[in-house]
């Protein structure tokens, strides 16, 4: 039976919420035939104040096995360093503060969702309460537990991105720990596991021939690829959003919403508006993962001149108007 704890520091909750949608099988289900031990989950557990305190500190004290010690949300440092901004309730010591002494007894250490993993939207515009990552801050190594931090098992923050995270990419992480004992090569330069981050947002989008043919929506609400001028970040995304589908059958671009790479650090100021795709001389800047600007260039001319007349009219439109020509006729 491996003890997991889950904290929540600051930040929506909105990675616990999207985790109680897991389904096929539920999420304590899942847990629970994994032999996982949920010591204390501020959504799931019914112990509070004193019973959690006392919990805590058995942690601590060693007499309680702490295997996987999950922390949702970005950690906040300020004012000045004493993590006063967010007190965990009851104990009159900083979450900071918890996390360190936690993390320290921890088999594994995990950061879910980008808040806890780089800072997320809680470092967004001037970031007055000090938030970072648990060992990042943006793209940097460091944040609250700093660049050489390992937990007991030998390995980094695990670093379970995303805003929110996708249930079956958090379970999927649990059972690999209990199961597999993965390795440091099991996951990404962002420390992220490679099960759902060695794949990109771009596979499995329902826009493909769109974006094939370089046939581009620019007004919301159109069917065609996003990418070109409406901020779509799919081709660059390291998540599998639309193969492991939200929900059993959505995902952000089949919702007719770019793709904001919510995975990766920094996403949370682009600079610009997440709807809009920044130029230069009319080339996007944020171009396809591994693509030279020449080559895009390129392409996207040759594209164009071949796109079939059904893409350019359905692309502009909020419905399909010419479905594709059949290959051969009913000659009866």
């Amino acid at each position: 039976m491996a003890n997991l704890l889950w904290l929540q520091s600051g930040g929506c909750g909105g990675c616990t919420m999207s985790l109680l949608n897991a389904e096929s099988p539920d999420l304590v289900s899942t847990l629970e035939n994994a032999g996982i031990n949920v010591l204390w989950h501020p959504s799931l557990s019914e112990q509070t104040g004193t019973e959690v305190k006392a919990l805590l500190n058995q942690i601590l004290n060693d007499e309680i096995a702490l295997d996987i010690f999950c922390i949702e949300g970005a950690l906040l440092r300020g004012p000045h360093g004493t993590g006063r901004y967010h007190m965990l309730g009851g104990t009159g010591i900083a979450m900071i503060e918890w996390a360190e002494k936690l993390a320290a007894k921890a088999k594994y250490t995990l950061a879910i969702g980008t808040c806890a993993a780089f800072g997320g939207v809680s470092t967004a515009g001037d970031n007055i309460t000090d938030a970072t990552g648990l060992q990042f801050e943006g793209e940097l190594r460091g944040g609250l537990l700093g660049s050489d931090y390992v937990s007991q098992e030998k390995l980094p923050v695990i670093n379970v991105s995303g805003c929110p995270v996708h249930p079956g990419w958090v379970t999927e992480t649990l059972l690999s720990l209990v199961i597999d004992k993965p390795i440091k090569e099991d996951f990404d330069d962002f420390a992220r596991p490679r099960l759902y981050t060695d794949q990109l947002v771009h596979h499995g989008c329902t826009r493909n021939e769109y974006y094939e043919y370089k046939a581009s929506a620019e007004l919301p609400g159109e069917q065609g690829c996003m990418m070109e001028h409406m901020g779509c970040l799919g081709t660059q995304a390291h998540a599998d959003c639309n193969t492991r589908l939200w929900n059993g059958q959505g995902s952000c671009t089949r919702g007719g919403y770019a793709c904001i790479n919510c995975t990766a650090p920094e996403f949370e100021e682009p600079r610009h508006s997440f709807t809009e795709t920044p130029k230069i001389a009319g080339i996007p800047v944020g171009l396809p993962t591994d693509m030279p600007k020449a080559w895009f260039v390129a392409l996207a001319s040759l594209s164009k001149a071949a796109t079939p007349e059904r893409l350019k009219h359905n692309a502009r439109s909020e419905q399909l108007i010419y479905p594709p020509t059949l290959h051969k006729k009913n000659k009866s």
